[in-house]
C-alpha cells in the first residue's frame, strides 16, 4: 500500500508543478483535435480520485456535486474557467491526496462498492481502486502532455 500512495502523491505533485508552467489561457485552451484542455483533465483527475475512493466505499466525496459534474467521466470543458476556480484546483490536487492518505492512516475505509470501470478494469477493492487511479492519473498526464505540444 505504501508504494500506491508513495504513487500517488507523486503523481499529485508532478500535476501540479505541470500546471504552473501555464497561463490560464492556456489552461482553458481546447486545441484542434481534442476535447478537452489541461485543467479539464486536472479537475477530472480530482473528483475520479474521489468518486473511485470515497463514494465506492460508501463515504461522502471531498469534492461539490458542481465539480464532480464539471469534470466526471463523459464531461468536457464547458466554458473557461476562471483563476480562482484553477487555484482551488491546484490547492485540491495536494490536499486531497493528503487528506486520502490521513483517511486511509484512520481506518475510515471499511466497505467497498465493485465496480467495472468502462475500460474494462474490475475493481473488487479498495486497493484495487488506489492502483487504478495511479493508471488514470498517468494516462490523462499523458493527455496532457499531448495537449501542451499543440498551446
Amino acid at each position: 500500500m505504501n508504494a500506491l500512495l508513495k504513487t500517488f502523491e507523486t503523481s499529485r505533485k508532478n500535476y501540479l508543478k505541470f500546471i504552473d508552467a501555464f497561463s490560464l489561457e492556456q489552461l482553458n485552451k481546447v486545441p484542434a483535435g481534442f476535447s478537452n484542455n489541461l485543467i479539464w483533465n486536472t479537475g477530472h483527475i480530482i473528483v475520479a480520485q474521489q468518486s473511485l475512493v470515497y463514494r465506492l466505499s460508501g463515504l461522502p466525496m471531498k469534492v461539490t456535486d458542481d465539480m464532480f459534474h464539471l469534470y466526471k467521466p463523459g464531461s468536457k470543458p464547458e466554458r473557461d474557467i476562471t483563476q480562482t476556480e484553477a487555484d482551488e484546483l491546484k490547492a485540491l490536487l495536494l490536499s486531497l491526496c493528503e487528506s486520502t492518505i490521513a483517511d486511509l492512516g484512520k481506518g475510515i475505509f471499511t466497505s467497498f462498492t465493485e465496480r467495472m470501470t468502462a475500460t474494462g478494469f474490475h475493481l473488487a477493492s479498495l486497493e484495487d481502486a488506489l492502483e487504478f487511479n495511479n493508471y488514470h492519473e498517468g494516462l490523462h498526464m499523458g493527455m496532457m502532455m499531448s495537449i501542451r505540444k499543440m498551446l
